[in-house]
């Protein structure tokens, strides 16, 4: 294991994961949000998605950019193609 620095609050930790494991637990109840919102709502952008369920942009990207929601991601940038959205920013 090695000596990482949290990727959501910045202090340093000793484990695999890329969150310590006080955001570990804030993660997983962002990702929870995330899913449920996506069942239950069509999305066109990282503002929309971010506004509705109170996700940072910056967690929203993360968590979006995980394999889980892949398809959301390419979906995110056909529809903000389509609507002209121009806000969508992740990198991979």
């Amino acid at each position: 294991m090695d000596c990482k620095r949290c990727k959501r609050c910045g202090c340093f930790f000793v484990s695999t994961n890329d969150v310590c494991p006080k955001c570990e637990l804030k993660d997983n109840s962002e990702i929870i949000k995330l899913r449920n919102y996506l069942d239950n709502n069509e999305v066109y952008s990282l503002d929309e998605i971010s506004s509705n369920i109170g996700i940072t942009q910056a967690n929203l990207a993360r968590h979006i950019s995980s394999d889980e929601f892949k398809n959301v991601y390419k979906n995110l940038n056909k529809n903000s193609l389509a609507k002209g959205f121009n806000n969508i920013s992740i990198s991979l």
